[in-house]
């Protein structure tokens, strides 16, 4: 529990406790003085006392339940009653009592002072704890006696305990007034040995964070312990990304309708974890209705208050309970203990009426049988009954918790006060380097002591105390073990400690906890499964963060990690994968000589450049032929080089684009198509002068396409276009460009045209030339077929300028490599149009019409023309 050992050290003069409660006065409320003060009256506690120098006192829950006597408001209500004694709550209080002892015993530790202590049972009520407190504020023993003036030390030096929040609280802010507070950021006397609830809470959702849990339930009790614990759980659980799928308050009257509908919701709910921070008082009436309704298959997560109750470790609970993970306080070993608790005897201590509770529980016996009443009492106690022939667990000291931070506290205290008593005269550290006195000690003087106390226990555990007042910030791990004989164990799995290095607060031995599951494996308590890599989490609208959709990321984003609350776009070079979960490159996309498509247009632009040289080749060996003579062989040798040119400037268009192939490409295939389309173009116009020539007055023609004419002619024609491509590269070069754009998953590799005003410009000037050869041609079609090729030029005219403006759309609507491999196809189709329109004819006269090919053929058949 949060408060379970507090030390609480008075800061003020008892005269301020009297004008401030009037708890004791005179010896007489009619008397104005008096030499002596005495108490008004006393509260009929339970309590044990042994007395001393010095005396400590003590809270401790011995009985379970306090019954109040009925207000008539007519007569002086009688004292409440305690029920149902608590044989734990009893061995703390006797623990205290053997540190005492033990302290006494030593030569080494509070030499020629002795101890004494007063301890109090709180009935596990709030009033009855707060009439104790001022009962041990107040010094209720009648032999404590202060001085004529009603001052000087006061009766306890400090008070251990109470276990309860609220009660713990509730003090507090009574003994507050007198300066004996709590709560150490504003009263800075109030000391832990065991850790506060806030690192309580810390651990636990640790754990939750260890194994995965991150939608559980919660139940708190109807108390300061329980809803304090509560706003911290919530507050810490949603910064560790889990969240509350219920929460109850356990009521304080245990409600059966109440717990009822609990249960009934906790079965209903899909959290298979549920926290309980609460006492057994509240808790215990909870779990008999998860009996009732037989709600199994949970796994429960245990505050200290209850990890090692007795009162839930019973096979009837074992099937709802089993597998248990609990928090509790540090384990510790008290040499000596277990003799001392053996030894207990009534006769030993007979003012001290808790013992006598404590043996009559014990044996089923009563002291003192009602007159009359003996056959009604099953025993009467003798007080030589023997301990050790009782096995409840009240001589168990293997597992000491709460007994070992009594240990300590008691320690805590008696070490500042021998520390106080160690004081020089003169180098001491309050005023004027001055030293307490003990006969008229300040609880404040005793305070700067404790603030600075430091010792080991015989365990070999070290105690001091941080700013805020709390000990080593320490828990152990319990699970709750169900054997299949049916025996149990409550065995510890692991520790947390804040004071261990970063990383390494939490030890967990996760193979060593029993599941009480029936595939005995670590269950799943989620509302939403973890998103995996490749998606993100979608909040659902109006529920918990832990509610949520999983939601692929789209194209080109990707999630690498569980439970990514949004995905991250690829670089521009890469792509995600189809399961989203990392990026690849990108696939590269433009028109390579190693794929099919590639080795077609090479193989078909490497053909036309062979059967250019080819026909070359024939036309020089017959070019002395009237076939040859009579097609003007110059120009045929100049076109059959342009045509040569344009099947080669295809493989530009191949390959990985560079920046010289983008800037070449185009102005390569621009002059080699003007410089083809010039010599057809000037090979029309000398069909034209010559037929023209034949004409009476005609001669005059052919002075102007002479030879040097002709290639004077392509040339200009030629430069122009050469002038064109100088301009365009000067002003706006194309070059090579990552399209990444077209297709996502790919980057297409292109030339980008730069001007698009200079690339119309270069295929308008082809198809200006173009179109005039088609018209010239066409208007000399009716010349003789024997010394014009005026039909050819029109055929191939024709072929060059359908491909051409077929191009222009399927060029615009292709992507990527697809627009290159239309523009290599447009040059090799008008490219082999031109040839075989061209040459095929001619070839086929000198190949395999020989005959044909003679002066008197050709003449012939102009006289039969011309008949």
């Amino acid at each position: 529990m949060i408060f379970l050992l507090c030390i609480y050290l008075y800061l003020s003069s008892w005269m301020i406790f009297n004008s401030s409660l009037d708890t004791w006065n005179s010896s007489s409320p009619n008397t104005s003085s008096s030499s002596s003060c005495s108490l008004w009256k006393r509260f009929n506690l339970n309590g044990m006392y042994q007395g001393g120098d010095v005396v400590i006192g003590g809270l401790f829950e011995v009985h379970f339940f306090t019954i109040f006597p009925e207000l008539s408001f007519t007569s002086e209500p009688l004292q409440p009653s305690c029920e149902g004694f608590n044989i734990f709550g009893f061995k703390q209080a006797e623990t205290m009592a053997f540190a005492v002892d033990e302290i006494n015993r030593r030569p080494d530790l509070l030499p020629n002072l002795t101890l004494g202590y007063q301890l109090y049972d709180n009935c596990l009520r709030l009033g009855v704890a707060f009439r104790a407190a001022m009962s041990l504020a107040s010094g209720s023993e009648e032999k404590f006696v202060l001085d004529d003036k009603c001052s000087g030390s006061p009766p306890v030096l400090g008070i251990v305990g109470d276990p309860g929040s609220t009660h713990a609280i509730a003090i507090s802010s009574i003994l507050g007034l007198f300066r004996v507070p709590m709560q150490p950021e504003k009263y800075p006397s109030f000391y832990r040995t065991i850790p506060s609830d806030a690192f309580q809470v810390e651990a636990m959702i640790q754990i939750l964070r260890r194994l995965g849990w991150t939608w559980v339930g919660l139940l708190v009790s109807n108390d300061d312990y329980g809803l304090f614990a509560a706003r911290s759980f919530h507050l810490d659980l949603a910064q560790s990304g889990g969240c509350v799928a219920y929460f109850y308050v356990l009521p304080k009257d245990n409600n059966p309708a109440e717990l009822k509908i609990i249960v009934e919701n906790m079965k209903q709910s899909s959290a298979r974890v549920v926290v309980a921070i609460s006492s057994e008082a509240y808790l215990l009436p909870l779990v008999d209705e998860v009996v009732v309704q037989n709600l199994r298959g949970l796994q429960w997560i245990a505050s200290e208050a209850w990890t090692s109750s007795p009162v839930f470790l019973t096979p009837r609970l074992m099937p709802y309970l089993g597998g248990t993970l609990g928090i509790a306080i540090r384990r510790g070993e008290i040499p000596g203990l277990r003799e001392h608790l053996l030894n207990i005897r009534p006769d030993s201590k007979p003012s001290n009426n808790m013992v006598r509770q404590f043996w009559e529980t014990m044996f089923e016996c009563v002291f003192d049988p009602p007159v009359g009443g003996l056959e009604t009492v099953k025993n009467v106690c003798t007080g030589q009954e023997d301990l050790r022939g009782v096995d409840s667990g009240f001589a168990d000291v293997s597992d000491l918790r709460p007994e070992y931070n009594v240990y300590k506290a008691v320690y805590a205290l008696a070490h500042s006060l021998h520390d106080l008593l160690q004081c020089v005269p003169g180098r001491g550290p309050f005023s004027g380097h001055s030293c307490a006195s003990l006969k008229k000690l300040e609880p404040w003087q005793l305070l700067y002591y404790l603030e600075r106390v430091n010792f080991t226990t015989g365990f070999g555990d070290y105690v001091s105390f941080d700013a805020n007042g709390d000990a080593l910030p320490i828990y152990d791990i319990m699970n709750w073990v169900w054997h299949p004989d049916g025996s149990m164990q409550v065995k510890n799995v692991g520790v947390v400690d804040k004071s261990a290095p970063p990383g390494e607060e939490l030890m967990l031995e996760e193979n060593n906890i029993f599941w009480n599951f029936e595939l005995k494996k670590l269950p799943r308590s989620v509302c939403s499964e973890s998103c995996p890599p490749g998606t993100r989490v979608a909040r659902k609208k109006g529920e918990p963060i832990c509610c949520f959709d999983c939601i692929l990321c789209a194209e080109g984003e990707f999630s690498n990690t569980t439970d990514s609350t949004e995905c991250s776009k690829c670089p521009e070079d890469f792509w995600s994968t189809p399961e989203r979960d990392h990026c690849t490159p990108k696939g590269i996309e433009f028109l390579s000589y190693d794929e099919a498509l590639g080795i077609s247009l090479t193989t078909a632009s490497l053909i036309g450049a062979i059967i250019c040289a080819v026909v070359s080749g024939v036309f020089a060996l017959y070019r002395t032929t009237p076939v040859v003579k009579a097609n003007n062989s110059e120009l045929s040798f100049m076109l059959l080089f342009s045509l040569k040119l344009c099947f080669l400037c295809s493989l530009l268009f191949i390959g990985r684009p560079r920046l010289w192939t983008c800037q070449l490409r185009h102005a390569a295939f621009g002059i080699s198509f003007v410089l083809c389309v010039s010599c057809i173009l000037v090979k029309t116009m000398v069909v034209l002068a010559v037929f023209r020539a034949s004409k009476p007055g005609g001669e005059a023609a052919l002075k102007w396409f002479g030879s040097g004419q002709q290639r004077g002619t392509v040339l200009v024609l030629t430069s122009l276009q050469a002038s064109i491509c100088a301009a365009w590269l000067v002003s706006a070069s194309p070059t090579p460009h990552k399209n990444t754009h077209y297709q996502n998953d790919k980057i297409i590799y292109e030339c980008v045209v730069g001007s698009v005003a200079g690339f119309g410009a270069l295929l308008g000037y082809i198809g200006l030339l173009a179109t005039l050869s088609f018209f010239l041609a066409f208007l000399a079609r009716n010349l003789p077929d024997n010394f014009n090729e005026a039909k050819l030029i029109t055929f191939s005219m024709l072929i060059f300028c359908a491909v051409w403006v077929a191009f222009v759309p399927a060029y615009v609507s292709s992507p990527g490599m697809y627009a290159d491999a239309v523009e290599i196809f447009a040059i090799l189709a008008s490219s082999f149009g031109l040839l075989v329109a061209l040459f095929g004819p001619k070839c086929y006269i000198i190949l395999l019409r020989p005959e044909r090919n003679t002066k008197k053929a050709l003449m012939g058949r102009v006289k039969k023309n011309k008949i």
